[in-house]
């Protein structure tokens, strides 16, 4: 059953893309903590990228990622806010099949404590599309430690019950771990 958590741990495929304007890859601690802290907590890295915050750039980067059969998760880092350039929201929405309303809740609830009302001013989103959990998150090292330890850890999870995501991710095969360990 789907909602059951596994006995096992279960590493996940993941991709990580800081949305962004002003860094580069050298200078991206956002994308560089989520990356940290996937692989200190036992899944793959199968790629990464950063792309400025235009709609049309960041919808090409993550339907490429939805339709790789090596990605089960896609972490966005960057364009969550309000400021005319954060296009992060607007430009995931349309390519999700199902929202996961909750995320952004709860990271806003839990945001609360850290950096009080400011934390009405995050668009922090998640959603499933073709098996591929999709979650955006602002582009400060702090949101994105916060997602990963309040929320995305245990989700990630396998072992995590009652449930969590790993049984909705399209499945890993022999094939598609082999293809994942030959990537960066």
């Amino acid at each position: 059953m789907a909602h059951l958590a596994q006995r096992t741990f279960q590493p996940l495929n993941i991709a990580v893309l800081t949305i962004s304007d002003t860094r580069t890859l050298a200078t991206d601690t956002s994308g560089q903590t989520l990356v940290d802290l996937l692989q200190a907590a036992g899944h793959r890295l199968v790629d990464r990228g950063l792309v400025i915050d235009d709609i049309y750039q960041i919808r090409a980067r993550v339907s490429q990622w939805i339709a790789d059969p090596a990605v089960q998760v896609v972490l966005m880092t960057g364009g969550t806010g309000f400021t005319a350039r954060d296009n992060t929201p607007q430009a995931v929405q349309p390519l999700l099949d199902k929202q996961v309303d909750g995320f952004g809740e709860l990271f806003r609830q839990v945001s609360l404590a850290e950096i009080g009302m400011s934390s009405l001013q995050s668009r922090a989103l998640a959603g499933l599309s073709n098996g591929v959990l999709v979650c955006c998150m602002p582009g400060s090292p702090g949101a994105c430690r916060t997602a990963w330890t309040k929320i995305l850890g245990e989700q990630l999870d396998s072992r995590t019950g009652p449930c969590n995501f790993a049984p909705h991710l399209k499945p890993q095969g022999e094939a598609l771990v082999g293809a994942c360990e030959s990537r960066p």
